[in-house]
C-alpha cells in the first residue's frame, strides 16, 4: 500500500506528540482540554474516556431541562463533532475501570487499553443516597445527570407526588422543577433554614415564601426515617425527637422521592490505582497528584489545602493552571477559590459569595425593602467586603464578587456601596 507525502507528514506529526488521557468527559475535565488547545493545540494527541455515552454537556442547566424550558440538545456544549474537528478520541459510554501506572496505561470497560505520557483525572462525583431503610426502591432518584432527568420527567407523567429530600440549592431547583411538570411536591429539610450554606435567614425566608405561593409545600426540621413501598415508593416516614417539627406528621405520601443531600468525590479508580486521597484525590497547587508526577486531576474529585468544591467557577479556575503545567506553561499556581451562588429558578433572584454570616471581627450592611422582595447583606472585615447576600435585585452580585475576590479597599465608597456599582463609579469630568 502506498502512502502519500502528506498523509506520511500527518501520521508523522502525530506519532511525535505526547499522550494525554483524560478520565471524564464532563465540565472540569474538557474544560481542561480546551484550554490545552487554546494554549498549544499540537501538544498532545488527545484521548477522553467518559460514562455517559453523548458529547459534554453543561450540567448546570438541567434543572431548565427537568422543567421543560429547555431540551437536552439545548445544553450540549461539545457535540461528538467538536472531537472529530480537534482529533480527539471520544470513547463516550465505556468509562475507565484500571490505571495501570507502571505501564501508564488505561484499561475501559470494554477492554480496550490506551497509554498516557499524562493522565488527567476528572472523575467528578456522585450523589449521596441517605442509607435509610427503602433508599434502593424504585421511585427513589438522585438529581446529578440526564438519565436522572430523564427518570424523573418520566415519573412525572405518570404520578402525581413528589417529596425531595434536602432543601439545598440541587433540592430547591428539582421541587420547582418538578411542580412546573404539574407534580405535588413536598421538599423535607433537615434544618429550620433552606440553603444554610448560602444564605442567611432573611433571605432563606423570603426564598420560602417565594416558592410557598409556587405551591411548593416544605417540612422542616425534620429527619427521614425511612422511604415506605414493598414493590415502588409509595412514601416517606419521619423520625420523631426534640428537634423535629411537633406539628409535622409522622408520614406522608409520594410517588418519587428525590434525594438531593450532597455529593461524594469520585476517588475509588485513583484509589486503587494507589494515589493519594483523602476526602478526594489530593493535589498540588499545580493539580498534580501528590503521589505520581504524570497525573493531575481537576473538578469536584479534587482536595487542594484541605477543601473540594462542587461550583463551576473553581474547577474552571483549576483547569486554567493544570492546562498551563500539561503544556509546559507551568507559572502559575491554583490558591483555592472563593465561590457565589445563584439559584436556577425562573423569577426567583438569589446571590451569595464569601463570608455572608460573618463573626465578631465583621459589620454588616443591611438594606430591606418588603414591598418590592429586595434583601441586599454585604459584610465588612475592615476595609474590605468579605461576604454578600442578594435577594431580589442580583445585577450587582458579579460586581460584588470582584471586591470580595481581589479583596478590593472599599473605604472610599462605603456609604454608597449598597446602592450598588452605578452609585459607586467615579463621577465623569466635565470636559
Amino acid at each position: 500500500m502506498r502512502i502519500d507525502k502528506q498523509t506520511l507528514v500527518q501520521m508523522n506529526s502525530k506519532s511525535s506528540k505526547k499522550k494525554l488521557v483524560v478520565i471524564g468527559n464532563g465540565m472540569a475535565g474538557i474544560r481542561t482540554v480546551e484550554e490545552v488547545l487554546r494554549l498549544d493545540a499540537a501538544h498532545f494527541e488527545v484521548t477522553v474516556f467518559g460514562a455517559e455515552p453523548h458529547g459534554n454537556y453543561n450540567r448546570i442547566l438541567l434543572s431548565p431541562v427537568l422543567s421543560g424550558e429547555k431540551q437536552f440538545d439545548d445544553i450540549i456544549t461539545h457535540p461528538r463533532s467538536w472531537y472529530a474537528a480537534n482529533d480527539i478520541s471520544l470513547h463516550a459510554g465505556d468509562p475507565v475501570v484500571a490505571i495501570d501506572r507502571k505501564r501508564r496505561v488505561v484499561k475501559a470497560r470494554s477492554g480496550l487499553e490506551v497509554s498516557y505520557d499524562r493522565l488527567l483525572l476528572a472523575t467528578g462525583s456522585r450523589p449521596f443516597m441517605i442509607p435509610v431503610p427503602g433508599h434502593q426502591l424504585p421511585g427513589v432518584i438522585a438529581f446529578r445527570d440526564i438519565h436522572d432527568v430523564d427518570a424523573m420527567l418520566a415519573m412525572a407523567r405518570r404520578c402525581s407526588r413528589a417529596v425531595v429530600i434536602g432543601g439545598g440549592l440541587l433540592g430547591l431547583e428539582s421541587a420547582n422543577a418538578l411542580r412546573r411538570q404539574g407534580m405535588e411536591v413536598t421538599v423535607v429539610h433537615v434544618t429550620d433554614s433552606l440553603m444554610e450554606r448560602q444564605l442567611d435567614r432573611p433571605a432563606a425566608h423570603l426564598l420560602r415564601s417565594a416558592l410557598e405561593q409556587r405551591g411548593i409545600r416544605f417540612l422542616m426540621r425534620a429527619q427521614t426515617a425511612g422511604i415506605l413501598g414493598s414493590q415502588c415508593v409509595t412514601g416517606v416516614s419521619f423520625t420523631p425527637g426534640a428537634d423535629a417539627d411537633p406539628d409535622a406528621p409522622a408520614q406522608i405520601d409520594a410517588d418519587l422521592v428525590v434525594m438531593a443531600v450532597g455529593i461524594r468525590p469520585n476517588v475509588e479508580l485513583a484509589q486503587r490505582a494507589g494515589l493519594h486521597c483523602e476526602r478526594a484525590i489530593v493535589v498540588d497547587d499545580t493539580l498534580q497528584s501528590l503521589s505520581d508526577p504524570r497525573i493531575y486531576a481537576v473538578g469536584e474529585c479534587v482536595q487542594h489545602r484541605k477543601a473540594t468544591y462542587g461550583l463551576v467557577a473553581p474547577l474552571y479556575e483549576q483547569a486554567r493552571v493544570c492546562a498551563a503545567h500539561l503544556v509546559g506553561l507551568g507559572h502559575s499556581r491554583y490558591a483555592g477559590s472563593v465561590t457565589s451562588t445563584r439559584l436556577k429558578v425562573t423569577g426567583i433572584d438569589l446571590f451569595s459569595a464569601g463570608e455572608f454570616i460573618g463573626g465578631a471581627d465583621t459589620e454588616d450592611l443591611v438594606f430591606r425593602d418588603a414591598r418590592r422582595g429586595v434583601y441586599k447583606r454585604l459584610v465588612l472585615r475592615g476595609p474590605r467586603l468579605v461576604g454578600v447576600v442578594l435577594y431580589g435585585e442580583v445585577q450587582d452580585g458579579p460586581w460584588y464578587f470582584e471586591l470580595i475576590h481581589k479583596a478590593i479597599d472599599i473605604s472610599s465608597m462605603r456609604s454608597r456601596l449598597l446602592f450598588g456599582r452605578a452609585y459607586c463609579q467615579p463621577a465623569p469630568q466635565a470636559a
